[in-house]
């Protein structure tokens, strides 16, 4: 609900501060004292075009503030865009248009989009006026009003619809694949084979290479070994010299203590010399490799990394790549099986979502039926006996099925007997439209929609019993905790109103400004009557006022 609007230098405004209520809020003053202005303030707080020329001559920008009640659907729409307020707590829209054009918009104070705010402002309030191509009027959300009036199961349908996409999806998906594994199907044999013949293995590449760098140092320290053991062989050696030497001392070794000592020193040394070279044999064996086994390694690994470079993938993933090229080979030897699962249970589900989709449109059909005879109820005494309405549900082609159904739905009118119905837009008179509307809204009102309703001029043209029973419904409308607001230029409106808003317009000097009271009880009929009377309030229009005030 609306709880108050604040508005700074739009137009002829200056500055206004007002509150609103439950219930049905009437505004009225003369022609041109700018009752379109306040609707034009709401409305760029709502996320309409900010135009430039609503700002107040003499002033730098123009800004409205609107405060709303927070309904549950508003509050799970701000907490989508990290925007936290519970439901029932005040909502503050704020909007402000510079003179160069330039706007911004706030919601509680946190900066936003206007588009953001069209969405909230379209949660907060409706606004039906002769020449509104929104709400009632836009085909596009009469199947939801439908919907809403004949308490339709939309979701179960929706859920439906959406396996049977999900479904259709993975079916295509399967397909595509298919067939460009079928394109590919040379090429997946041929390189199959390669790697099955080729047979990789896990972290070969690792394995191949360590092996083969331990044989090629193998292969410098064996070549350095020979080199030592050199040393150890042929008469010229070093420990064939020891040895000559110590037979030649063994036979001077009894002249002296010391020459035996030496040669005690040398067969020391021949033992230990003697002990290397058997040690130094015995690693050359241990480091011995083979040649050809190194050349088997270096293929292998040529090959190996050759083959990941050819299918650009590394080393390792060698095995993988046979894996997965194997499973798309094996997919389109039973890809038809596989896509026969998947085709049946696309017909599955698509026969499911027919089937509750069906339904609904029965469904449907009879809402629209008890949505005719609530609207024809409301015609005659609106002064529209002739005209009908009728609740158009068509079934549309498959290729526009939803999740909302397979139904078009169009609210239709006939305004004379025997003549063909059409769009509301097409055919009615801007009297006759304002009271199909308001006709509509009260076969609507007991279903949902926004806490607040604006009615601009619905009445216009329209007088004596036609106004009462419009201002009768715009009541009936009110009730039950919902908020009505309508401009008005009928008396017999005005005087259903629980509040009463009188616009004027004032000059000083050159200076032209618009204010807005709420009347009192003396107010409100002293305006009735200026309504009924015109510019000379009589005695007898007092006394009518006050008549159809009592009847309310």
């Amino acid at each position: 609900m609306l709880t108050g609007l604040a508005i700074r230098d739009v137009v002829l405004i200056e500055a206004l501060d007002l509150e609103f209520e439950h219930g049905l809020g009437v505004l009225t003053g003369e022609t041109g004292a700018g009752k379109s202005i306040l609707l034009d303030a709401l409305g760029l707080a709502l996320g309409a075009r900010a135009d430039s020329a609503l700002v107040r001559a003499g002033a730098e920008r123009a800004q409205v503030t609107a405060s709303f009640d927070t309904p549950r659907s508003v509050a799970v729409m701000l907490s989508d865009h990290d925007i936290d307020v519970e439901a029932g707590e005040p909502l503050l829209v704020r909007r402000s248009v510079k003179r160069d054009g330039g706007s911004k918009a706030f919601i509680n104070d946190q900066p936003c989009s206007a588009a953001l705010l069209r969405d909230i402002g379209a949660q907060l309030v409706e606004i039906h006026g002769q020449h509104d191509d929104r709400g009632l009027l836009n085909p596009r959300g009469h199947r939801a009003l439908l919907d809403i009036f004949g308490r339709c199961d939309v979701a179960g349908v929706g859920a439906h619809f959406t396996a049977w996409q999900e479904a259709k999806a993975r079916l295509d998906i399967a397909r595509e694949s298919i067939e460009n594994a079928a394109r590919d199907r040379d090429w997946l044999e041929h390189a199959v084979a390669e790697l099955i013949a080729f047979n990789p293995q896990e972290g070969e590449e690792e394995q191949l290479a360590g092996e083969r760098s331990d044989m090629q140092k193998g292969e410098r320290i064996a070549e350095d070994l020979k080199t030592v053991l050199e040393g150890f062989d042929g008469p010229k050696s070093g420990l064939a010299l020891i040895r000559s030497i110590a037979r030649k001392l063994d036979r001077l070794a009894d002249a002296h203590p010391l020459l035996a000592d030496a040669l005690t020193s040398l067969d020391r040394a021949v033992i230990e010399a003697s002990e290397a070279e058997d040690k130094l044999n015995a690693a050359a064996r241990a480091i011995e490799f083979e040649p050809a086994r190194l050349d088997e390694i270096e293929v292998r690994l040529f090959e190996l990394r050759a083959l990941a470079r050819k299918h650009n993938v590394a080393p390792d993933a060698i095995l993988s790549l046979k894996e997965n090229l194997t499973a798309r080979l094996e997919s389109i030897q039973a890809g038809g099986e596989g896509l026969a699962k998947l085709e049946a249970e696309v017909k599955a589900k698509a026969a499911a979502y027919q089937e509750r989709a069906l339904a609904l449109s029965k469904t449907r059909t009879a809402a629209a039926a008890k949505l005719d005879l609530a609207v024809k109820a409301e015609l005659t005494p609106l002064k529209l006996d002739a005209a009908q309405f009728q609740t158009a549900v068509e079934q549309l082609p498959e290729d526009r099925w939803s999740a909302s159904g397979m139904d078009r739905v169009e609210f239709l009118i006939s305004t004379n007997p025997g003549a063909p119905f059409a769009p509301l837009t097409k055919i009615a008179s801007g009297g006759e439209l304002s009271r199909f509307i308001l006709a509509l809204k009260v076969a609507l009102a007991e279903e949902g929609g926004a806490a607040t309703i604006i009615f601009d001029e619905i009445d216009r043209g329209v007088g004596g019993a036609v106004a009462s029973a419009i201002g009768e419904r715009l009541s009936r409308l009110a009730s039950g905790g919902k908020q009505l607001l309508a401009v008005t230029h009928s008396p017999q409106v005005a005087a259903k109103g629980a509040a009463h808003y009188f616009i004027a317009k004032s000059s000083e000097g050159t200076v032209t400004r618009t204010g807005v009271v709420r009347l009192t009880a003396d107010g409100r009929r002293q305006e009735i009557a200026r309504m009924l009377s015109g510019a000379e309030v009589t005695d007898e229009a007092r006394a009518q006022a006050e008549r159809l005030m009592e009847d309310v």
